[in-house]
């Protein structure tokens, strides 16, 4: 099979839906075969219902039907053993492992004065604390050849602030710094390591009620409410929600010898979000009258 990644393994965490499926499929149908982790259960703060087993399955044949391996690995990127689990499998059973996307990712709304200690601590273990220990896996493989790419997922709340996520954003503000002191210590090795700092998606994640008052600002927003107002996030014209896939095509980019020579980027897909006016246009109402944003978890 032809392409810009063949002969190729790559890791993706958080794969069974969303943005990690998008990377999966992507880097298939760039010849990549690809291991592909996600956790099969509910985390007791998430205010939405994770990807399950059947979404994982899902992804693996996505990846198949493009005449590629792929293998399911029922994992948490909060356990080193699992991870470490799945690097042993793509070396064992795919003969190598070249690209580690660092994908999974939790997300969820609560002032930041109202943030549980579990609250807060679940969120940093998957979110930051999961990348470092995927690379922490895959590092004694990469570093022994001589070569590979490794992609974090941050955000573009790892480059701005991000109003009632707090835990959320001082994670993905740390994946941006884990990768640079990455970067820096295995470009002796001829390994790379990216951030990619997505906008506004569509996926599952930001797809339930919290969320649908947040874009809406007032309580009992609705799924058109997320639609109309993310199309305030972005610059270019046309834009509303993302798609996964967009942030694939970064991926795959950033996986390929394309970026041969790109290393410690942090890297905005995000319809040009981060050029907007930081301004307000509207006066700033008294934190008296703001809706209250709650959920069952974040």
């Amino acid at each position: 099979m032809s392409g810009r990644l063949a002969g190729r393994v790559a890791f993706i965490t958080g794969a069974a839906r969303g943005q990690g499926r998008a990377h999966a499929i992507a880097l298939a149908r760039e010849g990549a075969d690809v291991v592909c982790l996600d956790v099969p259960g509910d985390l007791e703060t998430l205010p939405y219902s994770p990807g399950t087993a059947e979404d994982l399955a899902e992804t693996v044949a996505a990846v198949e039907a493009l005449d590629r391996r792929a293998i399911a690995v029922h994992g948490d990127v909060r356990r080193q053993e699992d991870l470490d689990a799945a690097v042993e499998r793509a070396v064992g059973e795919l003969g190598g492992l070249d690209i580690v996307v660092a994908n999974a990712g939790i997300w969820g709304l609560t002032p930041a004065w109202e943030i549980s200690e579990q609250q807060w601590s679940e969120m940093v273990d998957v979110v930051l604390s999961g990348p470092w220990r995927t690379v922490k896996a895959a590092a004694p493989h990469l570093l022994a050849q001589g070569s590979g790419s490794v992609i974090l997922t941050s955000s573009v709340n790892g480059l701005e602030a991000g109003p009632n996520f707090a835990h959320y954003t001082a994670a993905k503000h740390g994946v941006i710094g884990l990768m640079k002191s990455l970067a820096v210590e295995m470009a002796p090795y001829g390994v790379r390591c990216n951030a990619i700092c997505p906008g506004f998606v569509d996926t599952k994640m930001n797809d339930w009620q919290g969320c649908y008052d947040m874009m809406a600002g007032h309580p009992g927003g609705t799924p058109a409410d997320r639609e109309a107002s993310s199309r305030n996030w972005s610059a270019l014209a046309g834009r509303a929600m993302l798609s996964p896939e967009t942030i694939s095509r970064a991926v795959v980019f950033l996986a390929s010898d394309d970026a041969a020579d790109i290393t410690g980027i942090a890297l905005p897909v995000d319809g040009g979000h981060m050029v907007l006016p930081s301004f307000n246009t509207a006066p700033v109402l008294s934190p008296l009258s703001w809706p209250a944003i709650t959920s069952a978890g974040h």
